[in-house]
């Protein structure tokens, strides 16, 4: 509530478990919580920070929640320096990936080698890529790198 960290999730960040996204994304959330009682009920479990956006692992009523609420959403993005992406606590590759591209509808999610041995992993999606196209998929593309060391490969349903 004050900003400062009990003694024991001190020794946590200093461990490295706790990074300082958790911290700064727990005391934004507490701050805001103040103001909006829905807030206080949330459960984060993490905060990964990737090229200035923040990726909030909550849990699935609380992403819910948010997704329902525009209004919502806004208020908690205003708070953020950069782009917000809600990420389900406990999810796979594969649930991660859904969650990043919301609300955009994933046709197929396939993993496919490529020469070399490497590993890609194939995302179509529908729809067409146009400048008006409601996700920046090149952010998706580094998120998933990022976090997980995914190399993804997106694809539109319409060229």
């Amino acid at each position: 509530m004050n900003g400062i960290l009990c003694p024991q999730c001190e020794s946590k960040l200093d461990q490295g478990k706790l990074t300082k996204a958790d911290v700064a994304a727990s005391i934004k959330l507490v701050k805001l919580s103040q103001k909006i009682p829905q807030i206080d009920k949330f459960t984060l479990n993490s905060c990964r920070q990737s090229h200035g956006d923040y990726v909030l692992y909550l849990g699935s009523q609380d992403i819910m929640t948010i997704r329902q609420s525009r209004e919502l959403y806004r208020i908690l993005q205003g708070e953020f320096d950069g782009k917000i992406w809600l990420v389900h606590q406990d999810s796979d590759d594969k649930k991660l990936i859904e969650d990043v591209f919301f609300p955009i509808k994933i046709l197929g999610i396939n993993q496919v080698w490529a020469p070399g041995g490497m590993q890609k992993t194939k995302v179509i999606v529908s729809g067409r890529k146009t400048p008006r196209f409601p996700i920046d998929v090149d952010k998706v593309v580094a998120i998933a790198h990022d976090l997980r060391k995914i190399d993804l490969v997106v694809e539109f349903e319409r060229k």
